[in-house]
């Protein structure tokens, strides 16, 4: 089955490529954790926060803005001792932070999607290299995103989150998920 060459051969990375990449969500759950991971990401590889992930759901109360929105500075310290996670006071800091203002968006799902019109953005990119790092979308939700009062959302960190949540659909069109998310007959 042919698909987009940077998921190599690592079946978690494969799994996440042919079952969440790309695919458009509205799930405010998955949206916040999708949020959080991006910027636990932010300097390092994907398929390192996918490897921890897991542990992430975990440690961080199954991604649940509300709990996580109260987490400690105790908390904080204990989740620095966890070698499951990326060990980083400024990320989980973010976490608690991203949370609450998560929390204070009116509608997080409407917000997140109005970066795109409300509808995902089917590009047909032929190689990797046409793929953007960044785009006028992206950096308009960082801007967005900040003056809410998140951290780690940097342009290139809203770019990959958009991807992820399927706000714009980057699979390649020799990808066989191209044509499934594309909705193409």
């Amino acid at each position: 089955m042919p698909r987009c060459a940077w998921c190599g051969t690592d079946p978690l990375y494969i799994d996440y490529h042919d079952r969440e990449w790309g695919v458009p969500t509205r799930d405010s759950q998955v949206l916040f954790e999708f949020l959080l991971l991006e910027a636990f990401q932010a300097g390092l590889s994907w398929i390192t926060v996918l490897r921890k992930r897991e542990r992430y759901r975990q440690v961080l109360f199954g991604f649940d803005a509300e709990r996580l929105a109260r987490m400690s500075d105790a908390e904080i310290d204990e989740r620095l001792q966890d070698p499951g996670i990326i060990r980083n006071r400024r990320k989980l800091e973010a976490a608690r932070s991203n949370a609450r203002a998560w929390l204070q968006l009116e509608d997080p799902v409407g917000f997140v999607w109005s970066f795109v019109g409300g509808a995902p953005k089917i590009n047909r990119f032929e190689s990797i290299d046409q793929v953007p790092a960044v785009t006028p979308e992206a950096e308009a939700m960082s801007k967005a995103l900040k003056k809410a009062g998140f951290s780690f959302v940097g342009p290139t960190i809203c770019y990959a989150y958009m991807q992820a949540c399927g706000l714009v659909m980057d699979h390649l069109v020799d990808c066989q998920r191209h044509a499934v998310l594309a909705d193409t007959d």
